[in-house]
């Protein structure tokens, strides 16, 4: 019974035994990928039918019967060799190799596992695709570090343990670090200790917590975390830390040291720009090309008496001046600043012109495109030029016809006074000439003083009335044909005695070549006797007075 027992058993599990081998032929037959068995001697024993099609063979007993490898290779890296390596090893050995598979020409994952005195079993994965991806990774990650090598700005790429996996040129140049030590991969806290060194980072009471929430960044998540560092020297970066999906971290550093200054200068600018504005005598405005109010300053508001709150409103020109009309003295004035604001935003053409208000002030002014499409609108104060310039018109009349009078009075009196200055002549002559009988001789030298003084006073009322009637405009000049030669030889002759009783000697150079002009002998006269005079009086006692003369065809 008991023989009888254990012989049911073991059919049992011969059973069980040539199902599961039933079951594994099943699942190798069905693999779909080659699957293959080596005997001792690492002949083919068995392939699947992944394998028959793999080698385009009609059956498995084909396969078998010709010893049709997968892989050509000979040598060290034949399929033979490579067994017999897993098998002297004892354990599994995989190696990527090209294969041909139904005809293309394919890379595979080749494993060799070593079943002891069994033989040696194998299989093949197709990882074409797998290795393509790789290769296309791999060369976008080349492409992207010297993407990030041209940068201008500062990148560095730390792993998930942390170490230094790649940096750009303007990284080591910001932080002024050695290629030969970053080739050394430091981690990141190594990194942070040499910036500090190197006095490129900002300033920190407690460095060990500062640099310990730096590396928080690993763990932060999808999200970008940025900061802002002021480095010694004023150099301002832009830190942006970006966590990687594989644990590690993208660190971007920006050098906006140039755009912080200008950022800064510009600012300036604005506010002096602003104050400026502000401070002018002059209301300035901007409208935009809409016509609206864009910009304006303190004594545009002061002008017109407006509230803060309806130009911050930025209204249109048209609905400002109508709010504005009653101001006007005239109201087409109000008209005349839209259209030239119309003209400067629309046409790009100045503008400019006056206008008066009710309370009497006046202003000028004007309109002119700015090269951003916009208008700049000028309004300056000039009721005072305009008070100033009534009161000079009203004083430059009252002038003139005061000098009218004093004209009409200089010709009157130069005509009253030649009556009795002739009477006195007259007299003089007849006592000169003895008809009241002889004189003595004091007497007859006191007529001569006379007549000399009636010949001077009456030139200088021929002279007096000549200015007057030329101030007046109507002096008559005579056009005749003057001996200029003999006109100066007459002058200098009348003026002898006189340059006589001064003590002076009176020259005289009169050269032929002097000629003769059209034009007025007694005013030409009156010109050269003026100048003898001031000559004689003036020159100093004893002194020489010379009268030169000359021409030529063009001028005497």
């Amino acid at each position: 019974m008991r023989r009888a027992s254990e012989i049911a058993g073991l059919h049992s599990r011969a059973h069980r035994a040539e199902q599961a081998l039933e079951t594994l032929s099943a699942l190798i037959e069905a693999a779909p990928f080659p699957m293959w068995h080596r005997a001792p001697d690492l002949r083919l024993t068995l392939v699947n039918a992944a394998y028959v099609r793999a080698v385009e063979a009609e059956n498995a007993a084909e396969v078998v019967a010709r010893g049709l490898e997968l892989v050509d290779l000979t040598g060290k890296d034949s399929p033979q060799a490579a067994a017999a390596r897993a098998r002297e090893q004892e354990e599994p050995t995989s190696r990527i190799v090209p294969a041909t598979m139904a005809g293309e020409r394919r890379r595979v994952r080749i494993a060799d596992v070593p079943l002891g005195s069994a033989g040696v079993a194998g299989f093949a994965v197709d990882v074409e695709e797998l290795e393509q991806a790789r290769a296309e990774l791999a060369r976008f990650a080349r492409a992207q570090r010297e993407m990030l090598d041209l940068l201008s700005s500062g990148v560095a790429q730390f792993g998930p343990d942390r170490d230094l996996v790649f940096y750009n040129q303007p990284f080591q140049r910001i932080f002024e670090m050695k290629p030969e030590w970053l080739a050394d991969h430091p981690e990141f806290d190594r990194v942070l200790d040499r910036m500090r060194e190197a006095e490129r980072l900002p300033a920190s009471r407690d460095f060990p917590e500062w640099k310990a929430e730096r590396r928080e960044w690993f763990r932060s998540g999808d999200e970008p975390v940025e900061e802002n560092w002021l480095l010694s020297g004023g150099t301002h970066l832009r830190v942006v830390a970006q966590p990687l999906p594989n644990g590690g971290l993208l660190l971007i550093f920006e050098d906006r040291t140039e755009q912080v200054q200008l950022a800064s200068a510009r600012d300036t600018l604005l506010r002096v720009r602003t104050a400026t504005f502000d401070n002018l005598v002059e209301g300035i405005a901007v409208f935009a090309g809409d016509g609206r109010l864009h910009l304006w300053n303190r004594r545009f508001r002061e002008i017109w008496e407006l509230e803060e709150t309806l130009l911050t409103e930025h209204p249109r020109i048209d609905a400002l001046l109508d709010g504005l009309a009653g101001q006007f003295e005239q109201r087409p004035r109000a008209d005349a600043i839209q259209e030239a604001v119309r003209v400067a935003t629309g046409d790009r053409q100045a503008r400019s012109g006056h206008f008066a208000l009710r309370d009497g002030r006046h202003f000028d002014f004007a309109a002119v495109p700015l090269p951003d499409g916009n208008a700049l609108f000028t309004l300056l104060d000039v009721t005072d030029s305009q008070r100033i310039q009534s009161a000079l018109r009203e004083r430059n009349e009252a002038l003139e016809a005061a000098d009218r009078l004093k004209t009409d009075f200089v010709s009157n009196m130069s005509y009253e006074l030649r009556t009795p200055l002739t009477s006195i002549a007259g007299f003089a002559e007849m006592l000169a000439g003895g008809y009241a009988g002889e004189l003595p001789e004091a007497a007859g030298d006191y007529v001569g003083s006379i007549l000399e003084s009636v010949g001077k006073l009456r030139t200088q009322i021929d002279e007096i009335l000549d200015l007057a009637q030329s101030e007046a405009g109507g002096l008559p000049l005579a056009q005749d044909e003057v001996d200029l030669k003999r006109l100066c030889e007459e002058a200098a002759t009348e003026a002898r005695a006189a340059a006589g009783r001064r003590g002076h000697e009176l020259a005289t150079e009169i050269d032929w070549s002097v000629g003769s002009v059209t034009g007025d002998a007694i005013r030409l006269r009156q010109a050269i006797d003026h100048l003898l005079r001031n000559a004689i009086q003036y020159t100093p006692e004893g002194g020489r007075v010379l009268l030169h003369a000359e021409g030529d065809a063009g001028e005497a």
